[in-house]
């Protein structure tokens, strides 16, 4: 690989090395099924290859393809500065760690989360602005509006943004009837409560390479 040949030829070397790691972004996408790592949705603009152990921290890491996850452009920038530790690694978590909230959209840790690791996982959230950046939950925000109005199907949704479908999955079970435009308007302490046991895929189930495929239909929103 001439990432490695690079790095053995110039282990002295100061600055940023060669990109040559984005020569693999199709495969990153393709291997993340479209979806960025962190915010668990599919981005609609080609993503970026984020170095969950940064270049920084551990150059010998630049070229490693385990070392890769598909992330949104602003959140890999916001990312970068970042030491390792402070973060869940989107391929550490498990399935119901994290569950947004309706209707407010935002993003919390679940009690299915180790008691270990909530802390960190807290400060993940915070630091990426995963919990109620405005970014990300517009973009939340999209998705779900594109179900209101009925122009995705609920299974389509899980394919692009498995939160949000979780979400109002939860809600529809609860409430017994289907989430609507009118549904926003529930109070947030009602809305603010769900069951912990019924949560949400979380940012590990958008990374991991064996997810559920997509559907093969046109994609909505149609970019970030």
């Amino acid at each position: 690989m001439p990432g490695r040949r690079w790095l053995n030829r110039n282990r002295t070397a100061r600055g940023r090395p060669p990109a040559y790691w984005c020569r693999c972004n199709a495969q990153l996408e393709a291997a993340f099924m479209g979806r960025c790592a962190y915010t668990a949705m599919w981005l609609g603009s080609p993503g970026t290859a984020d170095h969950f152990v940064s270049i920084d921290e551990d150059r010998s890491l630049a070229y490693e393809w385990t070392n890769l996850r598909y992330s949104v452009g602003w959140l890999n920038s916001r990312k970068k500065a970042l030491v390792s530790k402070r973060l869940l690694d989107p391929f550490e978590v498990q399935d119901g760690w994290f569950a947004i909230l309706l209707p407010s959209l935002q993003l919390q840790v679940t009690d299915r989360c180790p008691p270990a690791l909530r802390d960190r996982a807290g400060e993940t959230l915070r630091l990426l602005g995963l919990d109620h950046d405005e970014r990300v939950v517009r973009y939340r925000r999209q998705w779900l509006h594109e179900y209101e109005q009925r122009r995705v199907s609920l299974d389509f949704l899980e394919d692009k943004a498995p939160l949000v479908a979780r979400a109002v999955r939860d809600w529809e079970a609860r409430e017994g009837r289907q989430w609507s435009a009118g549904s926003n308007q529930v109070t947030t302490s009602f809305a603010a409560a769900p069951s912990t046991a019924r949560t949400g895929k979380t940012p590990a189930r958008s990374g991991r390479k064996r997810a559920p495929g997509a559907k093969g239909r046109g994609s909505r929103p149609g970019s970030r």
